[in-house]
């Protein structure tokens, strides 16, 4: 089944305003939160649906690729990300726990207390990857050392010794929150907030991993493997799920953001799906006619000159271009017409062009001239 339009899930227009994006989150949030609807599977899938809308629309960069390419977003999905897989509910809750306001407890691990607490999420790491023209007509598959932060093997990332020094926080009872209540003109409001004393953990290291230090995790060069899919452009990020830095004392990773970088090809200009190249023509290949070769992004292919070829006419490859991540065809190169007019000429040549410049034929009439012209406005414009 088809993914639903992000603005049509969460009940917006195109032109709503962050304000406006955030309050029909948390009005979805809280209708199909899984609290009050439990065991109900539509509920559940239509709570992620929303807060998979809102992951991209709530971020300027993810909403103008997602209004631009759609669903693909360039080849950078919602929480799928290239990686695959999608958030959990839990993911969910630590992403946007404080949207719900402390209204639910978070059974998966929210930002609240009661049944659950708070969830760490590791930071996230951000590369930036080259690509060739050819890398980008295929896709490529990449496999990177990374400097990152993993959970520590000897704490299980605890943080504690033999990750099991711990005691009960006292502040919140192991609860990771704490109750405030406040005194209003409408009676006493209850509001809650994390635990200021093991930072919403419910527990407290009372001897500390000496090889971690008591942070549980470490710095090592990690071997991350990814696939960027064909199409890509510069500047574009990709999302790999999970592979960026370990929290302390457990938790979700971060993500690895992936940057495109694309590499200038010597010979063609990227336009789009497109691709430009300029042909310069001698003034004997223009005028007679001829087979040259050109550069294409895997190789090379001889196109035909017509005689009497003109600066400015744009011929066609079709197909060999770059593909759509939308999955919505290919591009074609475009092979631009230019000619070369000698700048020095020996005396030979030079009685040549003179015994030339006589003729009829060399010269333009009216009629070639407008048909010259209307092909090169474009260029003007």
């Amino acid at each position: 089944m088809s993914k639903r339009d992000y603005y049509e899930v969460l009940g917006v227009s195109k032109t709503a305003t962050d304000d406006e994006i955030k309050k029909a989150y948390r009005k979805m949030a809280l209708k199909y939160h899984p609290d009050k609807n439990p065991g109900d599977k539509e509920a559940e899938e239509k709570f992620k649906e929303a807060a998979e809308a809102y992951d991209v629309l709530s971020n300027a960069d993810k909403r103008a690729r997602y209004d631009q390419f759609g669903h693909s977003m360039g080849g950078q999905q919602g929480f799928g990300g290239f990686g695959g897989g999608g958030f959990s509910m839990e993911d969910i809750f630590s992403q946007f726990g404080d949207i719900f306001g402390g209204r639910f407890s978070g059974q998966w691990g929210g930002a609240t207390g009661g049944r659950g607490r708070r969830v760490n999420r590791g930071s996230d790491l951000r590369i930036k990857v080259k690509l060739t023209l050819e890398e980008i007509s295929k896709g490529a598959s990449k496999t990177l050392k990374i400097p990152t932060l993993v959970k520590c093997e000897h704490c299980e990332g605890t943080g504690a010794k033999d990750g099991k020094a711990f005691s009960t926080c006292s502040t919140c009872n192991g609860t990771g929150t704490v109750v405030h209540t406040q005194n209003t003109f409408l009676g006493p409001m209850q509001s809650t907030s994390t635990c200021p004393s093991c930072n919403g953990e419910g527990k407290i290291i009372t001897e500390r991993c000496s090889h971690c230090n008591g942070e549980g995790v470490n710095r090592q060069e990690t071997t991350v493997s990814f696939n960027i899919p064909a199409g890509v452009a510069d500047g574009m990020i990709l999302t790999v799920r999970g592979k960026g830095n370990a929290p302390r004392h457990g938790g979700i990773n971060g993500d690895l953001l992936v940057v495109i970088e694309e590499v200038a090809h010597p010979d063609l200009i990227r336009d789009g799906n497109d691709v430009i190249y300029n042909l310069m023509l001698d003034i004997p290949t223009a005028t007679l006619g001829g087979s040259v070769e050109v550069p294409t992004i895997t190789g090379k292919a001889r196109v035909k000159i017509a005689p009497g070829t003109q600066p400015g006419k744009v011929l066609r490859l079709r197909g060999k271009g770059l593909p759509s991540t939308e999955g919505y065809g290919t591009g074609d190169e475009l092979i631009n017409i230019m000619v070369y007019i000698p700048e020095n000429l020996n005396s030979e040549e030079k009685a040549i062009f003179e015994r030339l410049q006589t003729s009829e034929n060399i010269k333009p009439n009216e009629n070639t001239k407008n048909r010259i012209f209307s092909k090169l406005r474009h260029i003007f414009e």
